[in-house]
């Protein structure tokens, strides 16, 4: 199979949210570029890349953090400090921060990359507000609620105008939006969020899409919260069974739909 065929094949598993299948494919590919092409060219990194976001979805954050910053320092030798590429690296390996907890690491990297965009691109493009999310999202890690919440609430209305309702961005923004609103104790506002990202998501994605199971989880949360013992319950075991399925035992979402399951039966 050529590389262009696995490319899109792994396009395939990630509309589809088969991680584990996208993982196996893409694996072997930056060994491969490295011996044909070098560790330093184009096609290397981008496999790089593909793989270490895969790793992200998969809850294997170490091993995504090594390749990300194996990236990020081949593109530091080559390419200027405000190059669309290089402001992609650094955004991506923020994240990954974020999901190791190292939380100033994440914001340091994200508002560098911001100003960057803001600079280069204006405050309304997509990767600008790609930014602003993913510093709202750090904001709310660090307890600066009100902060992310601002944040939040400028890209949603964007995307809102720009891209409609429906499309995964804007549901992006409205999920990590009602995160902030649990955060901050309005529990019902994140409630009538979280039930329009589901019932959008299952639509447009598929139940049992990450992104649709990332909102059950989050829904099943806040109805924990609001003491609706047996809606949480029925749709932590729904997002369980599919978990279960799709991802493994040892993903982070696995076992936290687990711990609150066990939670609610004590």
């Amino acid at each position: 199979m050529g590389a262009n065929h696995i490319y899109y094949l792994g396009e395939v598993y990630e509309c589809t949210g088969k991680w584990s299948q996208r993982m196996k494919l893409l694996q072997p590919l930056p060994r491969v570029f490295e011996q044909l092409l070098g560790e330093a060219h184009p096609d290397t990194l981008v496999s790089m890349g593909d793989l270490a976001s895969t790793y992200l979805y998969l809850g294997q954050y170490e091993q995504a953090k090594q390749l990300q910053v194996k990236v990020l320092n081949a593109r530091k030798r080559v390419l200027g400090k405000e190059h669309p590429h290089m402001l992609s690296s650094m955004n991506d390996l923020a994240s990954t921060y974020s999901k190791l907890g190292q939380y100033k690491q994440a914001e340091q990297l994200q508002v560098k990359v911001l100003n960057a965009r803001k600079r280069v691109l204006g405050e309304e493009h997509p990767h600008t507000l790609v930014s602003m999310s993913n510093l709202a999202l750090t904001y709310s890690d660090l307890g600066q609620y009100k902060q992310a919440e601002q944040l939040q609430v400028k890209v949603l209305n964007t995307r809102k105008q720009a891209l409609g309702e429906e499309h995964p961005s804007t549901l992006n923004s409205m999920n990590t939006l009602a995160l902030s609103y649990s955060n901050l104790g309005r529990h019902k506002q994140a409630e009538q969020l979280q039930v329009k990202v589901l019932n959008a998501r299952k639509r447009v994605l598929g139940e049992e899409h990450p992104h649709t199971l990332s909102s059950m989880n989050d829904l099943a949360s806040t109805y924990s919260y609001l003491c609706l013992w047996d809606e949480a319950k029925e749709l932590s075991h729904k997002a369980l069974s599919i978990a279960e399925r799709m991802l493994d035992n040892q993903h982070p979402l696995t076992q936290a739909l687990h711990q609150r399951l066990k939670a609610m039966q004590t």
